[in-house]
């Protein structure tokens, strides 16, 4: 345990955080999602739910704010209009934790094609359907750095 980490981030998603620049991707990905193939590398986040997953990393990671979206979800196949719990609880943890960032809906397939180029994804053990999210990367200004007094 490390003083002021949030407890879910294990070492290699705190690498992971870490290595990522502004304007990298993330994926939190449920447990159907096909993380294996996807291509960016996959860190197991066996046993975690996605949404306490979301809140664990954006307690750490700024979203991009020089970009109009910022956050993506995968719409219902069939009916796109359609919010999951999952997706609503998405939101009010981005709104909580990073601010004014709406959840865009995306296509399922196009969604796929976002994750492909992600620099990270992490599968969790959701199992509500839908509960796929991907955050990008913003910019840590120098006043939120803390250094050793």
């Amino acid at each position: 345990m490390l003083k002021g980490i949030h407890p879910l981030l294990g070492p290699d998603l705190l690498h992971a955080l870490k290595t990522m620049g502004h304007g990298d991707d993330i994926v939190i990905s449920d447990a159907n999602f096909p993380s294996g193939s996807m291509g960016p590398p996959v860190i197991r986040a066996d046993g975690v739910s996605a949404t306490a997953m979301a809140e664990a990393i954006l307690t750490h990671m700024p979203l991009d704010t020089f970009v109009p979206e910022t956050a993506w979800r995968m719409e219902v196949v069939g009916d796109p209009q359609a919010v999951p719990e999952v997706c609503a609880e998405f939101q009010e943890i981005v709104s909580r934790r990073a601010g004014d960032f709406p959840i865009v809906p995306v296509e399922r397939f196009a969604f796929y094609a976002m994750a492909r180029k992600a620099a990270y994804i992490v599968a969790t053990s959701e199992f509500r359907l839908y509960g796929n999210l991907i955050l990008k990367k913003g910019v840590v200004h120098p006043h939120e750095v803390e250094f050793g007094r």
